[in-house]
């Protein structure tokens, strides 16, 4: 139908120019829909509904499907006799399913409001991550809102990996994900599927029957992953669990082959030519994909400094598969021993990925940066440059601070330029001190694996300013993105972060008092108040619970096309720019400049959920790469069953403490039974376990001596009790039913 023809009922859509922007033949929105089904104030069949919004019988299959959509996603249902409702005038609240280990679970609304509680019967319908409509039913004894699934609107678990178990001749299922609580059963013809697997085995099961208020799931067995302790299994569970895409799909692959092994001279046209630049990647000893190239010289009492990003956006165009799986995957991920790349290896460690000595093409932020460490100006361009060397933080480190001297002619020519960068770094950092960034003071460890794959040692990883160097460069060139999509008003991915909530802010503040402190700032504090308090402990012996709570009352940084700055950068605006290789905001800021640069407009659609997904994606992976990272230093720990060690209480529980190791870097659970001949009471304002009776107190950052009693691989769990107790006195968990 000819948009001209369309009615003046169709025109009354409020977000009639949207829906012609985005689509050639435009429906009603999806708010006209609502408004006219709450105008209506009563259920209406789909023919009326056709009738009051001017739908033609041609319509009639597309608008089923809009209708479908918005069922879906709640923000309307169908009663019994198919007329269509809004749910909030039937009560109903429209969320996501949040389960339990221990059976019961929550509904997380979509819209702002506290989770409904949802006791083991009603979950007995759903499994995690389900989106249903929930009538509230009252309060529970703890006064948390309690609902009744009334309508599952989707089901999104498909694929469920588990272990195999046999009990009186039944096969059944037990997720890895102990938050999907119950168990799959495999219908006895299902033995005669290909698939062969044996009691213990891990599997990859396909719902056929998602459960009801009567019955349990029902799945087939649709791949083998093999035994639980074989090399490599971790990696194979979370991938599933989790719903990492790991494989790429065909269409993605066949445009990765009709790429060019090398970059053609064609190429290089409309490029600044910067291939005697001497640009050099420093990166980790184990890197493959190197991201970003970097140089400077002193210009009288400031710098010009140059950072060269790999222009993925030359290769990875919109509308590509190559463009659609990115932006699933969202994020290369990184497991130990494993990557998970975003883009194919001949991009991401081949074509792309600055190696040395060939040429790249990328996309320059070049800043002349001020004695006061203020960037002057800037500009962006593409450009071609050949990097003269790969180096590692450790070698650059080692000639830097005079460990070492380079002993190749190359090395030898990068010096002054190396030397010129650090300089710039100490200048930066210096800036950033004055700014009230926030610097907690972390850990990282690394691991290292023996030839049967399990782990041989796990040890911190050393930050030498090599690693500070590049970092203060990526946020020089970071900030320049942003002010210039900013100045420009092309929308983007900015990174952003928010300061506490006034809740977090309140629990913060009282635990302070406890010891004398406060934080400055008032109902609106800003980074250099948190920053202003760090250096203040900094000496104190309890320096490290300090800094854990304050770093817990910050919230999570996320991707939002609305700009509300950095909090923990103390930057205005902020966006990533560096690593369009492994993150898929980089690669949008990349489209956004090249947008701006040729006097154009760049949009990939719903900025929202876009931003939305990318943020979604780095917690996924996040959730994946901790679950293998506790899997493996599980299986570490179960050779060193009844050892002691020394360790700092590095979270409080209502259920225990969780000590953190010194020497080994991991984190286990003393129970609150095991704590001692008392009832416990958990503070969580105070961080502490108090004795009723004893009056001792277990606060987090407190030391404590552990001998560790169990190492359990199905579970996941490291059960310590106190050195002084007796060997044998934990807990064993019970098994589902």
């Amino acid at each position: 139908m000819s948009i001209k023809k369309l009615s003046k009922i169709r025109r009354a859509d409020p977000h009639f120019e949207r829906e012609v922007q985005k689509y050639e033949f435009p429906l009603p929105s999806r708010e006209y829909v609502m408004m006219t089904l709450e105008g209506e104030g009563k259920p209406v069949s789909f023919d009326q509904l056709c009738n009051l919004l001017d739908i033609r019988k041609p319509e009639f299959d597309m608008f089923r499907r809009r209708l479908a959509a918005m069922e879906r996603e709640g923000e309307l249902m169908q009663n019994r006799k198919g007329a269509y409702i809004v749910p909030e005038r039937a009560s109903l609240i429209a969320g996501r399913v949040e389960g339990h280990k221990d059976g019961y679970g929550f509904l997380i609304p979509d819209e702002e409001g506290d989770d409904i509680y949802l006791e083991p019967k009603q979950m007995s319908r759903v499994l995690h991550g389900d989106r249903v409509l929930v009538r509230v039913t009252g309060l529970d004894r703890k006064g948390r809102r309690e609902g009744a699934v009334v309508e599952v609107l989707e089901h999104v678990n498909n694929r469920v990996v588990g272990r195999v178990f046999v009990e009186h001749g039944i096969t059944f299922v037990v997720p890895e994900n102990r938050k999907i609580n119950q168990d799959i059963l495999v219908p006895p013809d299902d033995k005669k599927s290909k698939f062969k697997s044996k009691a213990g085995q891990v599997v990859v099961v396909e719902i056929i029957e998602q459960p009801t208020k009567y019955s349990q799931p029902i799945g087939r067995i649709v791949e083998v992953l093999g035994n639980y302790a074989d090399p490599g299994m971790e990696i194979e569970i979370a991938l599933r669990k989790h719903d990492l895409p790991f494989e790429f799909p065909k269409k993605a692959l066949d445009e990765t082959k009709e790429l060019p092994d090398k970059v053609k001279k064609s190429e290089w046209e409309g490029r600044e030519d910067l291939r005697d630049l001497p640009l050099v990647t420093i990166d980790g000893e184990t890197a493959k994909d190197f991201d970003d190239a970097v140089w400077a010289e002193k210009q009288g009492k400031g710098w010009r400094l140059v950072v060269a990003i790999a222009d993925v956006s030359h290769y990875v165009r919109p509308g590509m598969a190559l463009d659609k799986e990115a932006m699933t995957r969202g994020n290369s991920v990184y497991f130990p021993r494993r990557v998970i790349p975003m883009l194919p290896e001949k991009l991401s460690n081949g074509l792309c990925s600055l190696n040395p000595e060939v040429d790249r093409l990328a996309m320059v932020c070049d800043m002349i940066v001020t004695p006061t460490g203020s960037i002057k100006k800037y500009r962006f361009y593409p450009a071609v440059f050949h990097s003269k060397a790969r180096l590692t933080y450790t070698q650059v480190w080692n000639w830097l601070s005079g460990v070492t001297q380079p002993e190749s002619e190359v090395h030898k020519a990068l010096q002054p330029h190396l030397q010129a960068l650090y300089s710039l770094y100490q200048t930066l950092a210096k800036a950033r001190t004055k700014r009230g960034a926030i610097d907690f003071e972390t850990t990282e460890t690394m691991m290292l694996f023996n030839d049967q794959g399990k782990i041989d040692n796990i040890v911190p990883v050393v930050r030498n300013d090599a690693h500070r160097l590049i970092e203060e460069c990526m946020l020089a060139a970071n900030v320049c993105a942003s002010a210039f999509l900013q100045e420009h008003e092309q929308p983007c991915l900015y990174r952003i972060h928010e300061g506490p909530t006034p809740e977090k802010l309140e629990s913060l503040r009282s635990f302070l008092k406890e010891f004398g402190l406060g934080l400055t700032g008032g109902d609106d504090p800003h980074a250099k108040d948190y920053a202003a308090l760090l250096e203040k402990i900094k000496q104190r012996p309890d320096a490290q619970l300090l800094q854990t709570v304050m770093l817990r009352s910050l919230r999570q940084a996320m991707y939002s096309p609305d700009n509300v700055g950095h909090f923990g950068l103390a930057y205005e605006h902020y966006t990533h720019f560096t690593s369009p290789i492994r993150r898929y905001p980089d690669l949008l800021v990349h489209r956004s400049i090249k947008a701006v640069l040729n006097g154009e407009r760049y949009n990939p659609g719903s900025w929202d959920d876009i931003g939305l997904n990318c943020s979604m994606t780095e917690r996924r992976a996040d959730e994946a790469t901790r679950d293998v990272d506790n899997w493996l230093k599980c299986y570490y720990m179960k050779e060193r069953i009844g050892e002691e060690f020394d360790g700092t209480i590095a979270a409080v529980v209502p259920f225990g403490v969780f000590v953190a190791l010194d020497s080994v870097y991991v984190e286990g659970l003393v129970h609150v039974s095991e704590l001692g001949e008392d009832y416990f009471q958990f503070d969580n304002v105070k961080h502490q376990m108090l004795g009723e009776r004893s009056g001792k107190r277990y606060r987090l950052g407190d030391r404590l001596r552990v001998k560790l009693v169990k190492a359990d691989l199905e579970s996941g769990r490291i059960d310590f009790v106190l050195a002084d107790a007796p060997l044998g006195r934990v807990r064993q968990p019970v098994r589902r039913t």
